[in-house]
């Protein structure tokens, strides 16, 4: 064999075997997995604490009443007392329509009222004259029952000119333009000088009443046990919470009332609750999550919610053992309320859990905990919805 071959056989033979030395030496400790000071995550001790348990709907923001003032009568339209955005008291004066026509309409059926009145007790005397006469002979019956008849329709007539005074009078009233309802006056629909018209479409403005103020949301069909169990164990209104979309509680009130029917459609029920809005936080037609209170299950079990991983077998969470390694333990957890869910089977009060870097990790690693926050370390000022 050629001694360059021989050589170049040699050479290749011994680089292989370096390759196989290097893959076989042992890792540097350095470099194990997970390494000496282990996985950097953060833990959380599991805690006990009383737990509301809250329902979640999409709701609309409602007005106890809204009225729109419309002219009861037609006419120039002289004088506009509200200024838009003002609040209101029921019987306040809002405007004013020329009352001159039928301030006249009114003298004009007094007067013909005092005409038919002077006509009346001239038809009484003529008829206790001829009573007097046929008395004596001395006039016929039909006579006497003519004059009774004369006086009757003078009495009705009376009465019509009374009842016509009287539509007189309210539509004169009715040129004052008053506030059916206490609320909050919106847009001036008609100014002044205008002519308007009785029962116009338009109307003068819209009140709408904001305080209170009403939340029609709805809940599943699902939800519906609970919340009958609620009520059952108590007579008072569940407290209802009004949230925004960026979670902050506006406003807090009661439920007022369960609608008698679920809609088939979409198998929810209807719910309406009541707030005062002193504040005016709330505002017709705004859109909030109702968030209603029915259950407070005390001495809970509960983690942050984050610590709560999905696994093939189901829900688990890490829990870091004595020796900083940790188990994937399986766990049953209940709703999830304010960031912190609530464990109802699986986790022990004091254990301590994996909140932050799970994704690193498998069960019997080392961790390096960075930190520990608590469930009571958080804020817990807003409720949150199942």
């Amino acid at each position: 064999m050629n001694p360059r071959w021989t050589l170049l056989i040699v050479l290749l033979i011994g680089i292989g075997a370096a390759v196989a030395w290097q893959q076989r030496r042992p890792a540097p400790a350095a470099k194990a997995a997970g390494g000496a000071r282990g996985v950097p995550v953060i833990v959380a001790e599991v805690a006990v604490r009383d737990m509301p348990l809250w329902l979640s709907g999409l709701g609309t923001v409602q007005a106890s009443n809204t009225v729109t003032v419309r002219p009861r009568v037609g006419g120039s339209l002289d004088k506009v007392f509200f200024t838009e955005g003002q609040n209101v008291q029921a019987g306040d004066v809002l405007a004013q329509i020329d009352p001159r026509p039928y301030r006249a309409a009114l003298e004009q059926v007094r007067a013909r009222q005092a005409q038919n009145e002077a006509q009346l007790a001239n038809a009484r005397r003529e008829l206790e004259r001829i009573r007097a006469l046929v008395a004596n002979d001395a006039e016929s019956r039909r006579i006497l029952e003519r004059q009774e008849s004369a006086v009757a329709q003078s009495t009705a007539q009376l009465k019509a000119d009374q009842a016509a005074i009287e539509v007189a009078q309210l539509d004169l009233d009715f040129t004052t333009v008053r506030a059916p309802i206490a609320g909050r006056t919106g847009v001036r629909l008609v100014d002044a000088g205008n002519l308007v018209t009785a029962s116009q479409g338009s109307g003068l403005v819209v009140i709408t009443q904001v305080q209170p103020v009403s939340v029609l949301f709805t809940l599943p069909q699902h939800h519906l046990p609970a919340l009958r169990r609620r009520l059952q164990a108590d007579a008072t209104p569940p407290v209802v919470h009004a949230v925004s979309d960026q979670g902050e509680v506006l406003a807090r009130g009661h439920l007022e009332l369960i609608d008698n029917q679920i809609d088939s459609a979409t198998g929810t029920a209807r719910l309406k609750a009541t707030f005062p809005n002193s504040d005016l936080a709330l505002w017709p037609g705004q859109f909030v999550t109702a968030l209603i209170l029915v259950e407070t299950r005390p001495a809970a079990v509960v983690v942050p919610a984050e610590v709560i991983q999905s696994g093939l077998h189901g829900p688990f969470a890490y829990v870091v053992q004595a020796d900083q390694t940790v188990e994937a333990r399986a766990v049953r957890p209940g709703p999830t309320i304010d960031g912190f869910t609530l464990v109802e089977q699986g986790l022990k009060p004091g254990e301590r859990v994996v909140r932050d870097g799970q994704s690193k990790l498998q069960p019997g690693a080392r961790v390096a905990p960075e930190g520990r926050k608590g469930p009571g370390e958080k804020n817990g000022s807003r409720p949150s919805a199942e």
